[in-house]
């Protein structure tokens, strides 16, 4: 059955309305299933990850040494944790760390493996395929999903470690419960250094920015709901400055489209850099010289033209390596300076903090909360996406 009556409640209006995000009344009232609560629980939520992947037992990842591969299997947000891993481990790890998101795992996996299989579900086909797999060619496997699910049944026949996570829904709102054990594994796989002085240091900025970033605090202070407010009636182009930046930067883009529904095109500059960086000069781009007016106040001369709202994220940190080479910030200095150019908007964010874990918390948690604001801001429900229910409906009932 189609939930039109779920489409309909959450259309939202074109235009946002700031007066909606303006008070803990309004937001009260249009948030009904507590988006914005789920996003200021990413402190707690890394802690208790941290906590649950203790009680594991990772000693059998250990034990056979370090693996040929280690494959990250699984779609949508449990996807981006295998990303997190890749580039948390850095270009200087001894393996090579694969993001899976189809079913099964890639034909060359075998015994010398480990396969981490993520499903905030504990349902998802692809994590279940990959999981049986894994265990029938003999690869080291560990699972991390909702308990007395699905995929903790095949990790259970398959004697493999498994994390189990209070599921919270929509999956997207799990980043760090699926993403705190991913790494852990790959610490005992001897792939990636995470000190729990990371894990708590990570923790206390996500609590520090939803301190900043909760309801009761105006735009002038409150930063997600400043940046809402700034991408509103825009088209938003997230550009990461480096490879942990673009993994925040895909994390935005996920989070505008399926909270405020939002086109958005996301991405690091690296792969970015050369072709995607013509939009500056398309349609919704520079304006010509002549349509320039440099005494216009800049947030009404656009009048009703849609137009390219940049969101620049970068870290320039180094994540405690005195081997490291300094981040090459060139292509992001870049960006920032042909924007200018062109009198298209621009915001920055940068990273902080001294781990690579902690950087990356710091680029995602006002984006995440400011998705919900736009969203709100449009009067939608960014807990209920009636696309994303009616796909799923219709994939179940295909392949039944």
């Amino acid at each position: 059955m189609s939930p039109t009556g779920d489409r309909s409640a959450a259309a939202g209006d074109r235009h946002a309305d700031p007066a909606r995000i303006d008070t803990v009344e309004a937001l009260t009232e249009g948030d009904p299933r507590g988006a914005l609560r789920a996003a200021a629980a990413a402190g707690p939520q890394l802690r208790e990850a941290a906590s649950l992947a203790a009680e594991a037992d990772l000693v059998s990842l250990a034990d056979g040494g370090r693996p040929r591969a280690v494959v990250v299997a699984g779609v949508g947000t449990a996807a981006r944790t295998g990303d997190i891993l890749a580039t948390v481990a850095g270009p200087r790890c001894p393996v090579p760390v694969l993001a899976h998101r189809s079913a099964g795992v890639p034909g060359w996996v075998g015994a010398a493996d480990v396969v981490i299989a993520v499903s905030a579900s504990g349902r998802s086909p692809e994590a279940l395929a990959a999981a049986e797999a894994a265990a029938r060619r003999g690869a080291r496997l560990i699972a991390v999903g909702a308990p007395d699910s699905p995929l903790e049944s095949v990790a259970g026949r398959a004697r493999a470690p498994y994390i189990a996570v209070p599921r919270r829904a929509p999956a997207r709102m799990s980043l760090w419960a699926l993403t705190v054990p991913v790494l852990l594994a790959g610490r005992a796989c001897g792939i990636v250094r995470i000190a729990e002085a990371d894990i708590a240091e990570t923790a206390t900025r996500l609590d520090a920015d939803a301190e900043r970033c909760k309801p009761g605090n105006d735009a002038f202070i409150n930063p997600a709901k400043a940046m809402a407010l700034d991408l509103a009636g825009s088209i938003p182009v997230v550009w990461g400055g480096t490879a942990l930046a673009g993994i925040a930067a895909r994390r935005f883009g996920d989070m505008l489209a399926a909270n405020a529904r939002y086109p958005v095109l996301a991405g690091e500059l690296g792969e970015v850099g050369r072709g995607r960086v013509g939009l500056l000069d398309g349609a919704f781009g520079s304006l010509a010289e002549g349509e320039r007016d440099i005494f216009a106040d800049p947030e009404e001369s656009e009048g009703g033209n849609t137009r390219l709202r940049i969101v620049l994220l970068r870290d320039d940190g180094l994540d405690g390596d005195d081997t490291a080479l300094p981040p090459d910030t060139r292509r992001a200095d870049a960006v920032a300076e042909l924007a200018e150019r062109r009198g298209i908007r621009l915001d920055i964010v940068s990273a902080e903090g001294g781990s690579s874990l902690e950087r990356l918390a710091s680029l995602i948690a006002v984006p995440d909360f400011a998705s919900v604001y736009l969203a709100l801001a449009h009067g939608l429900d960014p807990m209920s996406v009636p696309a994303v229910a009616e796909m799923k409906d219709y994939l179940a009932r295909t392949l039944s």
